[in-house]
């Protein structure tokens, strides 16, 4: 691999990507742009609804015929692809100096794994999240077979395994990656994109353009409508009387927030529109369960948002204090004590937000993300 450090050639693979909407697919895409500007030669594998190659930016996506019938019907993010994606996988796998596979449990990761077996190409494996608490019986079941018969060997062949948070170190020690193998790397976040609003007037401009109301304060939730998000203990932590609205960024069970007086649901949001949510509301609240640093949560504190979260030892590799975000039981009490606390105290929140922006520029930053990717990509390639 004598080339990776002059002009790595990099084979990323993703089940979804843009425009699809998700927080796998926009890292993946981020990673992708970033890798292409520090000059590297860049391949995306994902699905799409029809196959095709295209350049965006520098990098080349190739997209292999995907059905997306299982997200329709269950909500799970699970394309089915066609015949044409392990072909697609060896021609770029013998293509690349380095196959970068974004979590172990789809199909094409899997196809991805068996090309870089096949070709002798280097793997790294960044793993986001462990097992997903989903509420079906049946798809936690699938999710530990598919794990044992298709993450495990993934897991064990990477030359690099790459991990968000402490609970997700923990869940790819437990399917057998190799001590030497695992590392740390946060999730990278555009902090021009996100970034706190620069006056009261462009906060007042991006609520006219959301449809949010002028004189309340706003508390921002995004994510997908599923209980592993927590919204529920949101809405449950929202009284009829409280100080402020909530105001909801994503799919999934809307009809939960049908009729709910103070409750304003925008759907699925564009990163950039995302921006301008973060940009138009006053406090971020995800009280979700197994999820250690959500994507989400980054992005709010790179917004300048004062942040509610769940008190996950999955944050613990971050050094993050009380200072930077608060951190609560996941319970209606503690929930509905700290969002009250922060909509009574404008100074608190305003300093609060300061020191979670501070914090987002030091720590996630696209170019710091980037520059140690590439050094994980050496090394890999280096044995």
């Amino acid at each position: 691999m004598n080339h990776v450090r002059r002009r790595p050639r990099v084979l990323l693979v993703s089940h979804y990507y843009p425009p699809h909407l998700g927080g796998i697919e926009n890292v993946v895409r981020n990673e992708a742009l970033h890798l292409a500007r520090h000059g590297a030669e860049v391949t995306v594998l994902t699905s799409g609804d029809h196959a095709g190659i295209h350049h965006e930016d520098g990098v080349r996506v190739v997209r292999v015929a995907a059905s997306n019938v299982v997200e329709r019907r269950s909500g799970v993010p699970f394309p089915l692809f066609s015949p044409a994606l392990l072909p697609a996988a060896l021609r770029w796998a013998r293509h690349a100096d380095v196959v970068h596979v974004h979590d172990c449990l789809y199909a094409s990761s899997w196809a991805a794994g068996l090309a870089a077996a096949a070709t002798r190409t280097p793997t790294v494996v960044t793993q986001h999240v462990g097992m997903v608490a989903h509420p079906s019986a049946l798809v936690r079941a699938v999710q530990r077979v598919v794990y044992a018969v298709a993450g495990r060997p993934q897991l064990r062949r990477a030359r690099r395994v790459l991990t968000v948070n402490a609970d997700v170190a923990a869940f790819v020690r437990r399917l057998g990656a190799r001590a030497e193998a695992r590392h740390h790397l946060a999730n990278g976040v555009d902090t021009g994109l996100f970034r706190p609003a620069a006056d009261p007037a462009e906060r007042a401009a991006a609520r006219a353009r959301l449809g949010l109301p002028a004189g309340r304060t706003l508390v921002l939730f995004a994510g997908r409508l599923v209980p592993k998000k927590g919204y529920d203990l949101l809405l449950d932590a929202h009284a009829g009387d409280a100080a402020y609205d909530l105001v909801f960024a994503g799919d999934g069970d809307a009809a939960a927030l049908a009729g709910r007086s103070g409750v304003h649901h925008l759907g699925s949001l564009s990163a950039e529109d995302l921006a301008d949510a973060y940009r138009a509301c006053d406090v971020f609240a995800l009280p979700s369960t197994a999820e250690g640093f959500p994507l989400t949560v980054q992005e709010a504190m790179a917004s300048g948002l004062p942040v509610v979260t769940t008190d996950d030892p999955g944050y613990a590799p971050y050094g993050l204090d009380r200072g930077v975000a608060l951190l609560v039981p996941r319970t209606v009490p503690a929930l509905r004590a700290a969002l009250d606390g922060l909509v009574a105290d404008p100074a608190g929140r305003a300093a609060t937000g300061a020191a979670a922006r501070a914090f987002a520029e030091a720590s996630f930053g696209w170019d710091r993300h980037v520059t140690a990717l590439l050094g994980h990509y050496g090394d890999a390639g280096r044995g």
